[in-house]
């Protein structure tokens, strides 16, 4: 498969590229790493006319910061970076463990954070090349009129696959976008839609610059994944639980989300609200993880069988929260 043509841009500033992107409109694409971007391109998934490289930006490739004051992370920093900044194992290892779950070593190595926080969302009636999906006549994410996940409904299912996006709302991490009309801060939490075409809260025209981490202050989090090879594959279920202890050792503060198996990523208010007022111990955990279960409700269009893998929201958040019993 081969890239169609495009116009390559390699501006030095923000403040050019945002340009560069209200200038040419709809056609245009930022990219960083490419390792989502150019293989969708390959399959005419997206075709843009103009792409805009902010790899090599000097301003999105900055870590400052840390577990006491908050953590900023540039956009276009590496995966790699991500899994090797001593920070970041530090005071925020959750974020370094799930960035090295992500693909395989050489893909991280070009692989960003803002890429992966910007997946596109996925689904085996999309992923495919050209022809194939021609052979379906298509479906409704791209030149089709009906999503052959669930045929009678008008609503697109493909699913959001990023291995942070779920350790990112659990944490309650924000990002700031950037535009030629200006700057603006949203909550990781309020950034996804559900919805499989439509699932960014954000603009064509704005660019991804910087991820900004909350101060740990005591918090813990952990995320396992769920997939069928140890590395490369994307996640068919991904768990994010986050906790933070009162004096006495009760939770006064807990969120689960769930990743990989909807449009968006799924908070299961129910689990964390099992945990809260409570003590870390197995009866509450096994609460909350009852609670993820009877709200995950995977769909036929990943790796696995469906009902399988609702099975395993039980136990993936028990491993979870388990992990966060002995974490300090």
């Amino acid at each position: 498969m081969r890239l169609p043509k495009f116009e390559y841009r390699t501006p030095q500033t923000i403040a050019e590229s945002v340009k560069i992107m209200a200038d040419v409109g709809p056609v245009g694409q930022f990219v960083a790493g490419g390792t989502d971007l150019y293989p969708n391109m390959k399959r005419r998934q997206q075709t843009p006319n103009t792409v805009i490289s902010v790899m090599r930006l000097a301003e999105l490739n900055r870590i400052t910061g840390d577990g006491k004051s908050g953590l900023s992370i540039g956009a276009s920093i590496t995966l790699t970076d991500i899994c090797e900044n001593p920070i970041i194992n530090r005071d925020y290892p959750v974020v370094a463990y799930a960035a090295r779950t992500i693909s395989t070593p050489i893909l991280r190595n070009m692989g960003t954070i803002g890429g992966n926080l910007l997946l596109d969302t996925r689904c085996n009636y999309y992923d495919q090349n050209y022809e194939w999906r021609k052979g379906i006549n298509f479906c409704l994410k791209k030149d089709g009129d009906v999503c052959w996940v669930a045929p009678g409904s008008s609503k697109c299912w493909a699913v959001q696959s990023s291995d942070l996006v779920p350790v990112m709302v659990a944490i309650g991490a924000k990002f700031r976008l950037v535009s030629t009309i200006g700057d603006r801060m949203i909550d990781a939490a309020g950034f996804y839609n559900d919805d499989g075409i439509d699932y960014l809260k954000k603009r064509p025209d704005e660019l991804l610059a910087d991820i900004h981490l909350p101060p740990t202050d005591g918090w813990r989090a952990s995320y396992q994944k769920l997939r069928r090879r140890g590395a490369f594959d994307f996640p068919v279920l991904g768990v994010a639980a986050y906790v933070h202890l009162d004096r006495a050792g009760a939770v006064d503060d807990a969120k689960i989300v769930l990743g990989g198996i909807a449009p968006s990523p799924l908070e299961v208010k129910e689990a964390g609200e099992a945990l809260i007022g409570q003590p870390l111990d197995n009866d509450h955990i096994q609460a909350a993880a009852e609670a993820a279960y009877v709200k995950a409700r995977p769909l036929d269009n990943t790796d696995f069988v469906m009902n399988w893998r609702k099975q395993m929201a039980r136990q993936y958040t028990l491993r979870a929260l388990k992990e966060l019993v002995t974490t300090p």
